[in-house]
Parts: C-alpha cells; sequence; structure tokens
C-alpha cells in the first residue's frame, strides 16, 4: 500500500482535528504530498510539521468548505503546488443538538453549509481536474447517520443522507470515466473533539455515544479506499448491525435510536447554550482524539451486545409484516 501512495497528491478539508489530522499523518507515512484544508493556519501548520515529520510533504492551504470560490482556490493551490490531485478527502463536519424546531435558524443553516455545501463544493472543485487527468478518487466522509437518523442532530443527518445520495448521483454521471472513483464511508461513533465542537442548544450536556471508534481506524479506512475504491463502506460491526436492523425493522430501529441518544449521548448535567464551532473555529481543541473511547468501552459492549440481540427480533417482525 505504502507505495501504490508514494507521491500522490492528496487533497483533506477538516484537516486540523480528528480523522482529518490522524488521515493526514497516515498519507505523509506512506510518502503522499498532503494538502491540508481547515480554517485555523496555526492549527493546520502544526498538522503540517507532523506530517512532514512523518515522511510526507504538505501544502497548508486554510480553507473556509462554506465557500464555492474558496473551495476552487484549494484546489487551483494543489495542482499549482503538486501538479495534479490524486485523491480528495470531503471530511470537514459539524454538529448541532437540538429539536428540529427549537434550534436557531441560522444555526441549523451553518450545518447543512459546512457537511452538505463543502462537500458539494469539493466535487465541484476537483471533479473538472479528475476528467482532465482521466482518474482520481473522490472520498466523502458521512456516517452511519447516512442510514439511520437520530433525534437531536436532524441537521447533522439531513447532511449526511445528503451526502450519500451525492455519492450515487455522481457516480452514475462518470460511467464514461471508469478510473474516476466516488466512495462514501459511513463510520458509527468516532473519538475525535466533534462533541467539543457542538453546538448545543437541549439544555444538556452532550457525549460520543458509545460503542466509539478511533480516529486513526476510520483514518486507515480511508487510505484503503484510496487505493482499493469502494461504492460505500461501513465501518464498525455497531454500525453494521444498526444498517441491517433498520433495513429489516425500520420503526422499531427508531424507537430503539430514540431510546440511545436520550440515555447515552445527552448527559444528565445541565449545560448552557452554545453554537459551538458552526460560525469560529476552536483551535483550542484541535487534538484526533475527544477522550472518548477510554470512557465508554464497557458501555458500548453492552449497546452493541443489544443491537445483536435486537436483530432477531427485528427479522421475526419482518416475518410477521409478510
Amino acid at each position: 500500500m505504502t507505495s501504490k501512495l508514494r507521491d500522490k497528491v492528496v487533497v483533506i478539508t477538516g484537516a486540523s482535528s480528528g480523522v482529518g489530522r490522524i488521515t493526514a499523518r497516515l498519507f505523509a507515512e506512506r510518502g503522499a504530498a498532503v494538502v491540508l484544508a481547515a480554517r485555523t493556519r496555526e492549527t493546520l501548520e502544526e498538522v503540517a510539521a507532523e506530517c512532514e515529520s512523518a515522511g510526507g510533504r504538505s501544502l497548508v492551504v486554510p480553507t473556509d468548505v462554506r465557500g464555492e470560490e474558496a473551495v476552487r482556490e484549494l484546489a487551483r493551490r494543489a495542482v499549482e503546488a503538486f501538479g495534479r490531485v490524486d485523491v480528495w478527502v470531503n471530511n470537514a463536519a459539524v454538529t448541532l443538538f437540538a429539536r428540529t424546531e427549537e434550534a436557531p435558524y441560522e444555526a441549523y443553516r451553518q450545518v447543512i453549509e459546512t457537511n452538505l455545501f463543502g462537500y458539494i463544493h469539493g466535487a465541484r472543485a476537483v471533479l473538472p481536474h479528475f476528467r482532465q487527468q482521466g482518474r482520481g478518487v473522490l472520498i466523502n466522509v458521512a456516517s452511519v447517520a447516512s442510514l439511520v437518523g437520530q433525534p437531536y442532530t436532524s441537521a447533522y443527518c439531513v447532511t449526511k443522507f445528503g451526502i450519500r445520495g451525492l455519492g450515487e448521483s455522481v457516480r452514475q454521471e462518470l460511467l464514461d470515466a471508469p478510473d474516476i472513483h466516488v466512495c462514501t464511508l459511513m463510520p458509527a461513533t468516532i473519538d475525535t473533539p466533534l462533541f467539543q465542537h457542538a453546538a448545543n442548544y437541549t439544555g444538556r450536556a452532550v457525549q460520543a455515544m458509545p460503542p466509539v471508534a478511533s480516529a486513526e481506524r476510520i483514518g486507515r479506512a480511508i487510505v484503503r479506499l484510496a487505493v482499493r475504491p469502494r461504492r460505500e463502506l461501513i465501518v464498525g460491526g455497531a454500525a453494521k448491525l444498526m444498517a441491517a436492523q433498520h433495513d429489516l425493522a425500520p420503526g422499531l430501529t427508531e424507537r430503539m435510536m430514540a431510546r440511545q441518544v436520550d440515555k447515552n449521548h445527552l448527559q444528565d448535567r445541565p449545560a448552557p447554550p452554545t453554537p459551538g464551532n458552526l460560525f469560529e473555529s476552536m483551535p483550542h481543541v484541535s487534538g484526533v482524539s475527544g477522550g472518548w473511547k477510554a470512557a465508554g468501552g464497557g458501555l458500548g459492549r453492552k449497546l452493541a451486545a443489544g443491537l445483536a440481540l435486537g436483530l432477531p427480533a427485528a427479522a421475526a417482525l419482518l416475518l410477521l409484516r409478510k
């Protein structure tokens, strides 16, 4: 895999923390040139130093993916510096916890502007380059929330469902370009600072809902897709179980998810309203991990077991309906 990625040019949005940060490092370890995009230059410079220490080349391009022209400039800078783009990873994401009717409207809009339009801007910026080259891999980091909705995060779920649809549509438009690939990656909860960054108007503190996967596991999945592209990839047993259960019995899955989110995503302690990082970045919280994985290990196993037990029940309900 290292030899296949050596000297490849990889653009990563949301590269300042979490999955984006570890993914940049993993590509750099394999000799790739990484183009790092996020809103804060200072944090990106830290990531660039990590990548160069790992053996890769890097270029920092501060970019707010909400702006189409800014993302086009990101693509232009990458091509100008390295001559081409081989892999583009759409990864920048924010989230919002609130009842749909109670969320500040502008906060709701910012989630859609970043998570969905940011990915659309990325696709529109890089696809002309891919077509000119005759090859390329676009990787859209989505979520199991592309398949199974959740309460209090409707803005986030809207964007993730949209990202999956974007991938399906673009793949169909690329039937005349078999060496251009569009991949949709769908993990469950990841141990990143996303939840420290989250906007929250529920009145309750939020936490990562177990089971929680490491950011490095998701980064490695992205690297594998760059070498062996797939249409869609669900990462993690819990995510696969949730997707299967939703296919078998969507109503039951919705009720189970509502209870799990209320019990395990929202904490039993108050929290003041906050816009999180929707409008401005939070560079002081920019590591790879959010510190969630170790805290939720035992509960994660229990929830995964509960989902597994739910599958036979869902299958039985499906048979009863026929």
